[in-house]
C-alpha cells in the first residue's frame, strides 16, 4: 500500500476530487495548509499600501491506494492539478506498512 500526499492549489480541488473518483479511488483526506516554495509567497497591494503575503493557501490531499494504483493516481493528480503556473505543488509517495479499518477490523488492502 501507498501513502500519496499531495500539496496543491485550492482551487483545483474539485478537478482533481472529480479525477481521482473516476479511476476508482473511493476516500481522500483533505486539510487545508498553508506553505510556500520557489515563489517565496507573493506581494498584495490592500488599501494602497503592498505588503507581502510569506504563506500561500493549499490543499493538502492524502490518499492511500494499493501498490499497483499508486502510479495511476500520482499522473491523475499531476494532470488535473497542474496549471502550468509556478506553485502547483508536489506530490510524495510513502510506504504504508498496515491499514485497519475500525468499524469492522479489516486489514491492508481490505481496509481501504
Amino acid at each position: 500500500m501507498k501513502l500519496i500526499e499531495a500539496i496543491i492549489k485550492p482551487f483545483k480541488l474539485d478537478e482533481v476530487r472529480e479525477a481521482l473518483t473516476g479511476i476508482g479511488v473511493q476516500g481522500l483526506t483533505v486539510t487545508e495548509a498553508r506553505g510556500f516554495g520557489r515563489q517565496k509567497g507573493q506581494k498584495e497591494i490592500y488599501r494602497g499600501a503592498e505588503y507581502e503575503i510569506s504563506f500561500l493557501p493549499k490543499i493538502r490531499l492524502e490518499v492511500v491506494v494499493p501498490d499497483d494504483l499508486a502510479g495511476q493516481v500520482v499522473d491523475t493528480i499531476r494532470n488535473s492539478a497542474a496549471t502550468g503556473q509556478i506553485g502547483d505543488g508536489k506530490i510524495f509517495v510513502f510506504d504504508v506498512q498496515k491499514a485497519v479499518r475500525i468499524r469492522t477490523g479489516e486489514e491492508d488492502n481490505e481496509a481501504l
